[in-house]
């Protein structure tokens, strides 16, 4: 890690990279609150402007390393934009640090930088030689690395003029051939929701979109949910000797979290050791739904799966599975169950109702989704019951996706989505359960205020059923006796990683079906957790 502050220290071409790419850690992720307490505090212990200048050097060694793997981009220059305030001043310390090593830099300072850190970096990217201009090229043709170091973390209104501009060059360029690197988070998104700070009137986000970004001090909740994902791409950690905070408000979800509290697969174990689910749904013309889930809950590891239909047209078993109990609502004694999982393909009949009100009566984990989470948020009575269940001790898990999580909060669409995490929060403390915000990013919160963001997930998830099956296999961990907290982070994890192990194979993401998720999530379960 370069840790030095004077013009003379270069980047090292041998030493192990100052920076990480996060996999499967349940990190830190930092608001820009907590943030800016570890940078304060660091700061005053270090030589002044110490972090921008590992920031500066760890940026200028991923490009180094970088261009060992993309020989089209290492023959040509880099170009950094350098915003007014610190952003900028880590982009001018990262020219200075390429232009030591040798390599072919330029920057475009539309404004000259501000804060006294940045004024330092000013200087020493004059000091190195680094060309500095006031105006961007016409043309991104011939240059390799582009370079986002406008804004990051630091702005809270939306880009206008020639930044603007320039991030939508800099989106354009990335969507064609790629080479774009942000510097802490890609300029005109928040850090802390994972919302642009503005959007075009048809909606698309006004911010810049990168390939690779390289964060400093810590991963932000921005960069896994909302259009964080799609904007951040590649996301490496340089922590520039930072330590993070023991506590975090939002961790991101691993499977550290939740593994310990799966079941173990010993030889003296039977079905009943894995407990019992019923799901309960299937209207009339509606009966794939609750199948479906069901199906997921015994690849899930569930002992034994029910499935109750409400309406009367059910079929009498499951084909591809005869191992599912099929049964009418009433003929089921949901009492006995270790599980439930209420909701698909319900409908919002009274007698849909009427099951809602007897199952939030018994003394059993239960997993409420779709319709069972429309009717919650049209009765008051039933949204008491449900938190009185909370309160009591015994939380439920809610799955809405964001309209239904909108009508929960008695909000719009809009609203939950500027801010997911706050949503999430606020469902869980309403209904005192734990709520499973679906979406690219899916957030779960608990009532006792743990809250994870979900790295898992892609666009072979957006077609009709992955939310079904995602109820089933949280539902088989409830079964399984895994606390609801863990089992939301479970289920949500091993969803999201079948879809991308999927897609590798070539499966997804076009065309994916739900009912395919369920043989990927069995193999992942044994593979990650049962291996011999």
């Amino acid at each position: 890690m370069t840790d030095s502050n004077s013009p003379s220290s270069a980047v090292s071409n041998t030493s192990a990279p100052p920076y990480v790419e996060p996999r499967d850690h349940a990190l830190a992720l930092l608001t820009l609150d907590e943030l800016r307490t570890l940078e304060s505090r660091a700061a005053a212990s270090l030589p002044a402007n110490t972090l921008m200048g590992r920031a500066g050097a760890a940026a200028a060694q991923f490009v180094i390393d970088q261009n060992r793997h993309m020989p089209h981009l290492a023959a040509l220059p880099v170009w950094i934009v350098a915003g007014p305030g610190n952003n900028g001043g880590d982009a001018l310390v990262m020219a200075a640090r390429l232009r030591q090593a040798g390599i072919d830099v330029e920057v475009c300072m539309p404004v000259e930088v501000k804060p006294d850190d940045a004024r330092w970096a000013l200087a020493e990217a004059r000091q190195a030689g680094v060309k500095i201009t006031t105006d961007s090229p016409q043309s991104f043709d011939n240059l390799g690395w582009l370079v986002d170091g406008m804004f990051g973390i630091g702005l809270g209104r939306p880009l206008e003029g020639v930044f603007a501009d320039l991030a939508a060059r800099l989106s354009r360029r990335s969507k064609a051939s790629g080479g774009v690197l942000a510097l802490d988070i890609a300029s005109g998104l928040s850090s802390d929701t994972g919302e642009p700070v503005s959007r075009s009137a048809d909606g698309r986000a006004q911010a810049v979109r990168a390939t690779h970004t390289i964060t400093f001090i810590g991963a932000k909740p921005g960069h896994f949910t909302g259009d964080g994902r799609d904007l951040t791409g590649k996301l490496y950690i340089a922590d520039l000797g930072v330590k993070p905070p023991v506590e975090s408000c939002v961790v991101l979800n691993a499977p550290s979290l939740f593994g310990s509290h799966l079941p173990p697969r010993d030889y003296a174990t039977n079905k009943g050791t894995f407990g019992t689910l019923a799901v309960l749904g299937g209207d009339t013309g509606m009966c794939g739904a609750p199948i479906l889930a069901a199906r997921m809950a015994l690849y899930g590891g569930a002992g034994k799966v029910n499935v109750a239909f409400i309406g009367t047209d059910s079929p009498p078993y499951d084909p591809p599975h005869p191992e599912l109990m099929l049964h009418h609502v009433d003929q089921l004694s949901l009492d006995k169950m270790n599980a439930l999982a209420l909701g698909c393909g319900m409908g919002q009949s009274e007698r849909a109702k009427k099951v809602l009100v007897d199952v939030l009566a018994l003394d059993v984990p239960k997993l409420f989704d779709a319709d069972a989470l429309n009717l919650i948020s049209s009765d008051e009575k039933l949204a008491a019951k449900v938190a009185e269940r909370g309160a009591s001790g015994d939380p439920c898990v809610l799955t809405p996706h964001p309209l239904e999580a909108a009508r929960l909060l008695g909000s719009n669409v809009k609203k939950v989505q500027a801010d997911r995490i706050a949503a999430a929060r606020q469902l869980a403390a309403r209904f005192a359960a734990v709520a499973v915000l679906k979406g690219t990013g899916t957030i779960v919160a608990s009532p006792d205020g743990r809250v994870s963001v979900n790295p898992t997930g892609n666009a072979a998830l957006a077609t009709g059923g992955t939310g079904d099956v995602l109820g089933g296999l949280i539902g088989a961990f409830l079964a399984q006796r895994l606390p609801p907290y863990e089992a939301a982070l479970a289920g949500v994890y091993l969803h999201g990683l079948a879809a991308e192990e999927l897609t590798r194979e070539g499966e997804g993401p076009a065309g994916l079906t739900a009912g395919e998720l369920a043989p990927k999530v069995r193999s992942l379960l044994n593979r990650l957790f049962y291996a011999a």
